[in-house]
């Protein structure tokens, strides 16, 4: 440590002289998303630094000195904007897109502003429930890992499953609710050793460089989103420079190694973009594993420019990691694995996909997007049964090897029909392929008499169905103070055939140029996961998947939410929300299972078979956001989450779900320093704290274990225990250099995660080789660190 601060140190006594940097982006129309021309785009804060968008909407501002800077932007007819907190530098051009209004009654002389562009959601018809957010954050936020996820669960009404996933859980939902989308269509889990029907993972395949500014929203989503009851991540590329060719190499503890490229493409304004990634967070021993975990990304987004058939792009990722678990190298402690036990792990994710944007008229658009997408995983264990005697025997104990492709089609049609009235509409169709294969000895009966669990095959598949979601939604600009938003979605589950009709809305109030009020309800429905679906029962002899025609899980979600502009570069929000769920699988004798308390870990349950779906359960809380947008070298955001989360199962008994943390807070804090003789360079501090309720769990039968040789939970008394509340202070410090005579850009980091090291508990588990219940912790204090240099 003393070393990496002489190291900063002395980098503050260099002599640079002022550099500066660009700043050039599109402003369009937000209902139609047409280009605008004759905005001017102005430099708050300089004098004479402004520029007006030409006929595509296209803009470029030379000589912006580096540092945080903030634009505001006028257009007659439209309300005044802004955007802040853009972070210049002089080893990268900055790209935004900004979106501007048009005024409610052009007659109007009051001047209207919408505040800061990034304070409202990019999709319009979103009004309650979501959170833009940029990938700069990503990086500047301590305890992030370079994780989108992890970004997240600074929001309210987010928490993570563990230090070990950045799984999450969104309002006392299930992990396994959350959608992932990615430029318009829904893709598998993007995380490095995933597994089937999963939604995190331990390292992202995620590459934030990639990224634009996109959208989380966590209930009543707006009609064009569909099969998710807990949370929507829509992620969105953004394109190559295309002006001039740009370079990026880094080195992260926990991204590895990565090399990024972008620049123009042909003639007619196209760009491209690409990074690949190598991970080698086992050589650094941050994994939290003695396991050598190996993992790789490349990602690219491809703009062909605009034709006159259209605009075509092509975007993709593909991620790869394996890792395995030896036993004789596994500490008695490692959440992972065991000593009695080899395991092996491998996991591959794919999705790419062609997109074409088409104008019609002035004012109407037309968006069609054909993906393909693959996730494959395996996991092969073997057990040394009768471990350290003489009779030791090794045999295979499970054998996973799950395998699904799907073909995407969405198209969209955006049309502003006036400047009250925005319509949209569209159909996603989903063609899913797998091959699905799980063979275990978990609790299986010795019925070939060789004195171990058969190897039983509880998943055999190869299936073929379709999800298809047409929807339909408008905005009506009702007043200058009220808006709606009204929609329509419908969704078709061929496995059972139930088509669900799903009617959405929401409306924003504006009390005055500081405080709004909004409301949001809807109808959602999703499958219940696939390996709960295709679980084989013998009957009469026979497998049989007899979950395949569970109904689709059912939740109504009510929001009402409060705004409030406290002051300048200050916001405020609370939103009160309850979620009613039905339909959801349960047993159908007297039982504590539910299909909602799946979904927080690599895989899901083997043995509830015969489900019927008459499962209940509800989510209600409240949410505090306090926010001050980086301003004045420093910005702050405090969330609180007091929330409850319940379930019933076939006996009737109201339970706390695993995910029933009952609060989650999170402080977080950065400051700038400018430094050097032309204080071009900045020197910052990042510190987050957050703290969270345990999760509830079910406590060991040990009696029952040990007569059983595995672990058996007391399930009369299911998610009846707590673990010790969570706990985790982060500190990270950085440096950023601006070259001072050519195009370049050196940025470094540190980051003190757990610097406490508190101990936060991972899971009470049955200890196979000790025939006790044994503690195991999450990762304690791990620093992360990490270089760039753009050029």
């Amino acid at each position: 440590m003393k070393s990496i601060f002489l190291i900063f140190l002395s980098f503050f006594s260099l002599g640079f002289y002022a550099q500066t940097g660009v700043v050039k982006g599109k402003i369009i129309d937000k209902q139609s998303e047409k280009p605008l021309s004759g905005a001017v785009i102005e430099l708050i804060g300089s004098e004479n630094i402004q520029e007006t968008s030409d006929e595509q909407g296209v803009f470029k501002i030379l000589n912006v000195p580096t540092g945080r800077q903030n634009l505001s932007i006028t257009l007659i007819g439209y309300e005044s904007t802004s955007v802040s907190d853009i972070d210049v530098t002089s080893g990268k051009d900055v790209l935004i897109t900004v979106s501007m209004i048009e005024k409610f009654n052009t007659l109007d002389e009051i001047v209207v502003s919408s505040g800061s562009n990034k304070s409202k959601p990019i999709n319009k018809m979103a009004i309650v429930s979501t959170k833009q957010f940029s990938p700069e954050e990503v990086s500047r936020f301590s305890g992030g890992r370079s994780d989108v996820a992890r970004l997240v669960s600074n929001f309210a009404g987010v928490s993570t499953g563990d230090d070990t996933r950045n799984d999450l859980v969104v309002r006392g939902n299930s992990p396994s609710g959350m959608l992932w989308r990615v430029e318009g269509i829904p893709v598998p889990n993007p995380n490095h050793f995933a597994t089937l029907a999963t939604t995190g993972g331990p390292v992202s395949a995620l590459n934030p460089n990639l990224l634009a500014n996109s959208d989380f929203l966590t209930s009543a989503f707006p009609a064009e989103y569909g099969n998710a009851i807990g949370g929507v991540f829509d992620l969105g590329f953004r394109k190559g420079n295309p002006d001039e060719y740009e370079y990026m190499v880094s080195v992260g503890a926990y991204p590895g190694v990565e090399a990024m490229a972008e620049g123009p493409l042909g003639k007619t304004g196209g760009s491209f973009l690409a990074a690949a990634r190598y991970g080698f967070v086992g050589v650094t021993g941050l994994a939290g594993t003695a396991a050598q975990p190996n993992y790789h990304d490349i990602s690219f987004n491809v703009d062909f420019g605009k034709h006159k058939i259209g605009n075509f792009s092509i975007f993709g990722i593909y991620g790869a990691s394996n890792i395995d678990f030896l036993g004789e190298d596994i500490d008695t402690d490692d959440p992972f694995a065991a000593k009695d036990e080899d395991g092996y792990v491998t996991s591959d994710f794919t999705s790419v996909g062609l997109k074409h944007n088409l104008d019609i008229g002035d004012n109407s658009y037309l968006k069609t997007i054909i993906g393909f997408a693959n996730s494959a995983n395996t996991y092969k264990n073997d057990r040394y049964y009768d471990y350290g005697t003489p009779d030791e025997n090794k045999l295979r104990f499970q054998d996973n090897d799950n395998n699904e492709n799907r073909i995407t089609f969405s198209t969209l049609f955006n049309s502003k029909i006036n400047k009250k009235i925005t319509l949209r509409t569209g159909l996603l169709f989903e063609n899913y392929n797998l091959d699905a294969n799980v063979a275990s000895r978990d609790r299986q009966q010795d019925n070939d008499g060789d004195g171990y669990p058969d190897l039983v095959q509880l998943i055999s598949t190869r299936a073929n169905y379709n999800i298809v979601q047409p929807y339909a939604q408008a905005q009506f600009r009702l007043t200058e103070k009220l808006t709606f938003n009204g929609g329509i979605h419908g969704q078709y589950f061929s496995i059972n055939e139930e088509f669900a009709v799903e009617p959405r809305l929401a409306f924003s109030y504006a009390i005055n140029g500081r405080n709004s009020i909004n409301f949001g309800y809807g109808i959602h429905h999703q499958n219940v996961p696939v390996p709960i679906l295709f679980l084989n029962e013998n009957v009469n002899g026979i497998p049989t998947q007899t979950n395949k025609d569970l109904d689709l899980v059912q939740s109504q979600h009510f929001v009402l939410g409060y705004d409030i502009r406290i002051a300048k570069r200050w916001r405020g929000k609370v939103e009160v929300y309850y979620q009613d769920i039905a339909k959801a699988g349960i047993e159908s004798f007297p039982s504590s299972y539910s299909s909602l308390t799946e979904g927080a870990d690599y895989g899901y349950s083997i043995d509830k078979t015969s489900l019927v779906s008459n499962g209940k359960g509800f989510n209600q809380g409240i949410e505090f956001t306090l926010e001050k947008s980086f301003s004045d070298g420093y910005y702050c955001l405090l969330t609180t989450s007091l929330f409850e989360s319940k379930y019933k199962g076939s006996d009737g008994i109201e339970r706390n779900s695993p995910f029933n943390n009952g609060y989650v807070f999170n402080a977080l804090g950065g400051k700038e320093f400018k430094v050097g003789k032309a204080r071009t360079n900045v020197f910052s501090i990042d510190t987050k704290f957050t703290t969270a309720g345990g999760r509830y769990y079910t406590p060991v039968d040990l009696e029952a274990s040990m007569d059983a040789g595995y672990e058996i939970k007391d399930d009369a008394n299911a998610f009846s225990q707590q673990y010790d509340p969570y706990l985790r202070l982060d500190v990270k410090f950085g440096f950023k250099i601006n070259s001072k005579t050519k195009k370049r850009f050196h940025q470094f980091y540190i980051d003190l995660q757990n610097v406490t090291n508190h101990t936060n508990i991972f899971a009470l588990e049955y200890n196979r080789v000790t025939n006790s219940v044994s503690q195991k912790d999450q990762i304690g204090f791990s620093p992360d660190f990490g270089y760039k240099y753009q050029f």
